[in-house]
C-alpha cells in the first residue's frame, strides 16, 4: 500500500451537522483553519444536512460546487423507488461532457459486489469514462451472475440514453448485501435522471444526498488552486457511516477535476491520495463489499498536460487531491454510526510515512481505545497497547503519548496527570461532537502519519442490530 519513503502528508480536518452536530460550532480549535461553504437551500437539504468540510491550510480556496465545480461535469440526484423506506433520493448520476481520464480504487473484500467487478473490468478496457451511476438501497453484493447481469443491463440502458459506449459508464451501489438492484425501477427512472443533469450546486448536492444510507450528513467538497500557473478545480462527494475500515471503508466516492493529466500518472496519484485518506479511516473494523472511489479528470481547465509523476505540477495536483479526499474521509469518520466525536491519531518519529500510518490506523481501529473515549476514560494503556501490536518495531522507552495537550506518557514511562481534566477533555469532545486528538511519538525518525476514527457507542449496536428491520 505504501512505499517506505518519507514524504510530506497533507491533512484534512473534521465535520459538523444534524442534531448531534450543531453544538460543535460553539467549540473552536486554534491549530488549524476551518473552511466551510454553505450550499444553496434546495430539495436535497430537506432530507439530511450537508457536512462542513475541514481542510488543511494550503495554496487552495474552498469553493461551492462539489463534483460539478470542475469544468465539464454535471450531476443529478432523484428518488427512483429503490429505498425500502421513505422517498429520500436514491439515484445519483455524474457525467462529463468529454472523455475523462479515469481511475478507481476498490474494496479488498473477496466477496466484492457486482458493480465493483464491473468497474474493474471497465477500467481495464478503457482509460476514459463519461458517467458514474450510483444507487442506494441495494448493495447488489453476493448476488451471483444475475446481479452482475443487472449491472450490465443498467450500464447499457444509461449508455443508450447518453449515446456513449457501455464501458464508459461506471456503476456504484450501496445498501443491503444480498439484495439485487431494483433494476426495473432504476432503468425506468433513467430518462428523468438524465434530464435533471445540471452543472449547478443543486445538482451536486442532490447527488451527494442520493448516495447516502445511514449517513446523518451528506459529504461534498470542492477547491480551486493553481497547477502549473493555471487555475484548476478539484471536487468530490462521498458516502459512509458504518462498515468503515482501512482498505477501503464502506464508502462510495466520486472525485472530479478539470486538470489535464496522463492516464498512468492519474491512476497512481489517485491511489496515493486514497492511501492517505480513505485507507486511513475506521469506524467499526468492517470492510465493505462495495467500497469504490472513481476519479475523473476532464482536462478542460486549459492547463498543461501532466505527464510525469515527479513533476512540480504533479506534486501540486497531488496535494489538491489529497486535501479533497482527506476532507471527505474525515467527514465519514466524524459521521460514524452512533459516534459522538471524531478521533484523530497522529504518529511521529517513525522511520517512514508507511510505518507511522500503520501505527495510527492500529490505534484508531482499537475497539478498546474507542470504547474508552466513549466512556470518557483517559485509559492511555489501551493506546500504548494498540501502538505496540501494529507490527512496527520501536523501542518502548521512546514511546510518548498525549491526549490533547495532556502528556500521559514520556520516555516509555507513565506520568502523573490530572485525570479529571483528561476526562473533561473527552467529555467536552463528546458533548460538542468535536475532535479527540491522540498524539504518539515512537522515536526520532522523519516519518509521520495520521488516521481518523470515532468513539464506539451503544447506538452503534442499536443501528446495526436493526439495519434490515
Amino acid at each position: 500500500m505504501y512505499a517506505c519513503v518519507p514524504h510530506h502528508v497533507y491533512i484534512g480536518f473534521p465535520q459538523v451537522n444534524s442534531p448531534k452536530i450543531w453544538s460543535s460550532l460553539g467549540s473552536s480549535r486554534m491549530d488549524f483553519r476551518i473552511f466551510a461553504v454553505s450550499s444553496s437551500v434546495n430539495e436535497a437539504s430537506t432530507y439530511i444536512p450537508a457536512a462542513p468540510i475541514f481542510l488543511p491550510e494550503g495554496p487552495w480556496k474552498q469553493i461551492p460546487g462539489g463534483v460539478t465545480a470542475a469544468k465539464g461535469f454535471k450531476a443529478a440526484g432523484m428518488y427512483g423507488g429503490l429505498r425500502a423506506k421513505g422517498e429520500k433520493p436514491d439515484l445519483a448520476l455524474v457525467t462529463c461532457d468529454v472523455d475523462a481520464t479515469s481511475a478507481g480504487a476498490f474494496t479488498t473484500n473477496v466477496v466484492a459486489a457486482a458493480p465493483v467487478m464491473y468497474c474493474k473490468s471497465a477500467l481495464d478496457i478503457t482509460k476514459t469514462a463519461r458517467a458514474v451511476l450510483i444507487n442506494a438501497g441495494q448493495a447488489n453484493a453476493a448476488t451471483g451472475d444475475a446481479g452482475y447481469q443487472d449491472v450490465i443491463d443498467c450500464a447499457n440502458a444509461l449508455a443508450k440514453l447518453l449515446q456513449m459506449r457501455p464501458e464508459e459508464v461506471l456503476i456504484e451501489s450501496t445498501g443491503v448485501i444480498g439484495h439485487r438492484i431494483k433494476k426495473e425501477a432504476l432503468i425506468s427512472s433513467l430518462p428523468k435522471l438524465v434530464d435533471s443533469l445540471s452543472s449547478t450546486i443543486e445538482g451536486a448536492d442532490s447527488a451527494a444526498v442520493a448516495i447516502t444510507t445511514t449517513d446523518l450528513v451528506s459529504k461534498s467538497v470542492s477547491i480551486e488552486s493553481e497547477v502549473g500557473g493555471t487555475l484548476i478545480k478539484v471536487g468530490g462527494m462521498a458516502k459512509g457511516s458504518g462498515m468503515i475500515h482501512p482498505n477501503m471503508a464502506t464508502l462510495l466516492g466520486v472525485v472530479t477535476t478539470d486538470a489535464l493529466v496522463a492516464s498512468d500518472v492519474w491512476r497512481k496519484m489517485v491511489q496515493v491520495a486514497v492511501n492517505r485518506s480513505f485507507n486511513q479511516i475506521t469506524v467499526d473494523g468492517d470492510t465493505s463489499t462495495n467500497d469504490t472511489v472513481i476519479a475523473l479528470a476532464s482536462g478542460l481547465s486549459g492547463s498543461t498536460k501532466i505527464s510525469s509523476l515527479n513533476s512540480y505540477e504533479a506534486k501540486q495536483l497531488q496535494s489538491c487531491l489529497d486535501a479533497v479526499m482527506q476532507g471527505l474521509a474525515k467527514s465519514i469518520a466524524w459521521d460514524g454510526e452512533g459516534a459522538t466525536c471524531l478521533i484523530e491519531v497522529t504518529v511521529t518519529g517513525a522511520d517512514c510515512e508507511a510505518e507511522a500510518a500503520k501505527i495510527a490506523r492500529s490505534v484508531a481501529s482499537s475497539s478498546l481505545a474507542k470504547a474508552a473515549v466513549y466512556g470518557r476514560d483517559p485509559n492511555w494503556g489501551r493506546i500504548a497497547c494498540a501502538a505496540g501490536y501494529a507490527g512496527i518495531p520501536f523501542h518502548p522507552n521512546k514511546l510518548r503519548i498525549s491526549l490533547g495537550d495532556i502528556l500521559l506518557m514520556d520516555g516509555g514511562q507513565p506520568l502523573p496527570f490530572d485525570r479529571v481534566a483528561a476526562s473533561d477533555y473527552l467529555k467536552k469532545a463528546g458533548e460538542t461532537h468535536g475532535t479527540v486528538e491522540i498524539r504518539i511519538s515512537i522515536g526520532d525518525g522523519p516519518g509521520s502519519g495520521q488516521a481518523w476514527g470515532c468513539d464506539l457507542s451503544y447506538d452503534y449496536v442499536k443501528i446495526n442490530a436493526e439495519y434490515t428491520t
